[in-house]
């Protein structure tokens, strides 16, 4: 299932193949006797993180010129809002951010939910443009 393009690209079959600018997203399921791994790269240049949200927190609105994101949900309780749309996200959903696009997470569950973001492109925190913040960091050019 793929949403317009105002949302990014919402995947919803297991195993897409994604091309993040110099990075390629190639989902690979591997099995093994104890069980299985799925890789998401291999051999790229990117920047790999866990965000774990708090319940009921909700992270800046913001963009990033630089970058794009891979996002998969390793929780029950995180929706998004990509583009102006706001999308619940079920354990194992993956989505992506283009650059540029207006983004946030929250947290809507009663305990921690946790996101998977892989960031292709250059990686900074100076690139990211806040437009709405709860915590007062809403960035200058646009206050």
């Amino acid at each position: 299932m793929r949403l317009n393009s105002a949302v990014g690209e919402h995947v919803n079959h297991k195993y897409p193949k994604i091309k993040m600018s110099a990075v390629r997203i190639e989902l690979k399921h591997v099995k093994k006797p104890w069980g299985s791994f799925d890789r998401y790269t291999l051999n790229q240049r990117s920047t790999v993180k866990i965000l774990t949200l708090k319940p009921g927190a909700v992270t800046s609105l913001q963009s990033h010129k630089q970058r794009r994101e891979f996002w998969v949900a390793l929780d029950k309780g995180i929706c998004v809002e990509v583009g102006g749309r706001k999308i619940r996200l079920r354990k194992g959903s993956v989505i992506v951010v283009r650059k540029g696009q207006k983004h946030r997470l929250s947290c809507k569950g009663r305990s921690e939910a946790r996101i998977l973001e892989i960031s292709s492109g250059h990686f900074s925190e100076s690139d990211i443009v806040r437009y709405e913040d709860k915590y007062g960091r809403v960035s200058k050019e646009i206050a």
